[in-house]
């Protein structure tokens, strides 16, 4: 894959860059919205397909680009197509200071050294070339102004965009609601960029949890729900006893008390 083409994560990740700030918007949506920009770029690149609500590699030659190709060796090893929300609320750690690094390599981001609270270092990135980040954005509001069919890149990063809560910081207040509103609508004209969006979504409502709990084998063990309400099954009967064993008690009770007129005669 060449570089003269940015990648849907990069673009991605520009747009949630604060020139004004140096920090990123929605900074734990924007984790998983990387992750699924990234297998919007291997579908558009021809190494993944859609397969129902699961990922399918189709060819599993590299890209060229090194972040690319490990997510692409990671799907590749799993051997099955894998449910986009699982791929996607899996953990990525270091995904977003991963690409920060990139485009400060390529220029389009330079690192700032700061402290907060005067103690505490932190590393906020500026944009070197704000034209870049305009451009970005300039396809975004063509979308949503002419209302034409966007190209199928461009519709996958509005889908992103939305996904990952970023509607309200490029188009903020009371008259961004209209532009919000149609960046949400474009999440409609691309099939592989709406799949990941709504699965980005989904992971963020923890619909993927509740799925995982529900397909669990329950032969003999518990499922993962029962396993996270166990605890809490617990605490209830430190605190009050069950009906169960407070009906126990009373019968024990009543059989003493039939017994001690026996013994006495």
């Amino acid at each position: 894959m060449g570089r003269s083409r940015r990648t849907i994560p990069e673009e991605l990740l520009l747009l949630a860059l604060d020139p004004a700030t140096g920090t990123t918007a929605q900074p734990q949506s924007l984790d998983l919205g990387l992750a699924g920009a990234q297998l919007v770029e291997l579908a558009l690149a021809g190494r993944i397909a859609p397969d129902g609500d699961r990922i399918a590699v189709i060819l599993a030659r590299p890209t060229g680009d090194p972040t690319l190709d490990t997510a692409l060796e990671l799907l590749r090893r799993r051997g099955a197509p894998v449910r986009a929300v699982h791929w996607i609320g899996g953990p990525r750690l270091g995904l977003r200071q991963t690409y920060l690094t990139h485009l400060e390599r390529c220029g389009m981001v330079a690192a700032v050294e700061n402290q907060m609270c005067g103690v505490l270092p932190t590393t906020r990135y500026q944009a070197t070339d704000t034209a870049v980040s305009r451009q970005i954005k300039a396809r975004l509001d063509t979308a949503i102004r002419t209302g034409t069919p966007p190209d199928a890149r461009t519709a996958a990063l509005a889908a992103l965009a939305h996904a990952v809560g970023l509607g309200k910081h490029l188009y903020p207040g009371n008259e961004g609601r209209s532009s919000r509103s149609r960046l949400r609508d474009l999440i409609r004209h691309d099939p592989m960029g709406g799949l990941v969006a709504h699965a980005v979504m989904d992971v963020q409502n923890g619909v993927a949890g509740q799925a995982a709990a529900r397909r669990s084998p329950s032969g003999g063990r518990k499922t993962g729900r029962a396993r996270a309400s166990a605890p809490a099954a617990a605490m209830a009967a430190v605190g009050q006893p069950s009906r169960a064993v407070s009906e126990q008690a009373r019968r024990r009770g009543v059989t003493r008390a039939a017994a001690r007129p026996s013994l006495s005669r």
